[in-house]
């Protein structure tokens, strides 16, 4: 085995350190380059301080979404069509993009009272199907409006 003088490392090993260290600059690299393109379906209100969607290559980062009507800015009494409307305006900038529930990989879902829990469940599943994408359910204070529920999504073609 015959390895450098000074290193006392073989040439192999400084080989192969070298190519994975070049195939992670090349990969950080094409992350770093790929240009962000805002996906924003006619439906949703314009001037808000944040974008609906946002697509970096395949990857696509759904911003956290609420059960709000679109047109009236209400919010439904009933917490099942809350968290219906919640995924339709997912829905609206999955499709804008190309994309379905089907391409979810993570979801984060904020709930005011998690005793609701099975009830946002049970309405999640009717969109989510198998294989269903990561999730985390976190219980926080207070939401944006009278929103109950609010979720985020990342999908990926």
């Amino acid at each position: 085995m015959r390895t450098e003088p000074k290193t006392g490392i073989m040439p192999s090993m400084l080989i192969k350190a070298l190519n994975y260290l070049t195939i992670t600059l090349v990969l950080a690299g094409a992350l770093v380059a790929a240009p962000k393109k805002v996906v924003h379906p006619k439906e949703f209100p314009k001037g808000r301080p944040f974008s609906p969607g946002i697509m970096v290559g395949d990857t696509l980062y759904i911003a956290g979404q609420t059960g709000q009507d679109l047109k009236t800015g209400a919010y439904p009494d009933d917490f099942e069509a809350e968290v219906k409307q919640t995924l339709e305006n997912i829905q609206l900038v999955l499709k804008e993009a190309g994309m379905t529930f089907d391409n979810s990989v993570a979801v984060v879902v904020h709930l005011t009272d998690m005793e609701l829990f099975q009830r946002m469940n049970a309405v999640y599943v009717t969109y989510m199907k198998e294989p269903r994408p990561v999730r985390t359910t976190v219980g926080v204070t207070k939401l944006a409006g009278k929103a109950r529920v609010e979720i985020t999504v990342t999908a990926a073609k």
